[in-house]
């Protein structure tokens, strides 16, 4: 009998071990995010904004003032094309407003026959965006393939379009080899 009540000691001795050593139920976890976690997270997010606005905007900039050179120099070659499979001249003149703002396209052709450039349609945007020109441009294509560019009644071979601060210059050959250069 000893015997039996010594084990039962030693089994309550276990269970009080057991509990003693049990681990405490834990407080119910929140279930949001504490304000200084929200703070650094936040924090974070603005200096990121705040680098890659300006990135952003100089990228726009660019692309509005790329599209203006692109209508220019697609106009040009389109006009250049014109003469030489109509045989006849074309003119395509390129202006803006007195300071040379908002500059349009307007394209001319001279028919076997006549004396003098005719408009055909109506002049179109070199963008939409408020570009500048740096003097309105004149450029005659001869069915020849010869080009002659003109400002002002001089001669000339380029023209610089501008839009933010940026600029590109558009240099007509002789022959309507066209480059665009960034100064």
């Amino acid at each position: 009998m000893a015997s039996n009540t010594t084990q039962s000691c030693y089994r309550c001795q276990d269970d009080t071990i057991g509990l003693s050593k049990a681990r405490k139920p834990r407080a119910a976890a929140s279930d949001g995010f504490t304000i200084i976690e929200m703070s650094v997270v936040l924090l974070i997010a603005m200096i990121i904004a705040g680098m890659a606005v300006p990135l952003v905007k100089s990228s726009i900039n660019s692309y509005q003032l790329r599209s203006a050179v692109n209508s220019a120099t697609w106009a040009i070659q389109s006009t250049r094309f014109q003469s030489l499979m109509g045989s006849y001249p074309f003119q395509l003149t390129i202006q803006g407003d007195a300071s040379g703002n908002n500059p349009t396209c307007q394209i001319s052709s001279e028919p076997p026959g006549t004396t003098t450039f005719t408009n055909i349609g109506t002049a179109v945007p070199l963008s939409g965006s408020p570009v500048n020109l740096t003097a309105a441009t004149v450029i005659q294509f001869k069915p020849n393939g010869a080009v002659t560019v003109t400002q002002s009644g001089s001669t000339a071979s380029s023209f610089q379009i501008s839009y933010a601060g940026k600029s590109n210059t558009v240099t007509v050959s002789n022959y309507g080899t066209l480059s665009v250069t960034s100064p």
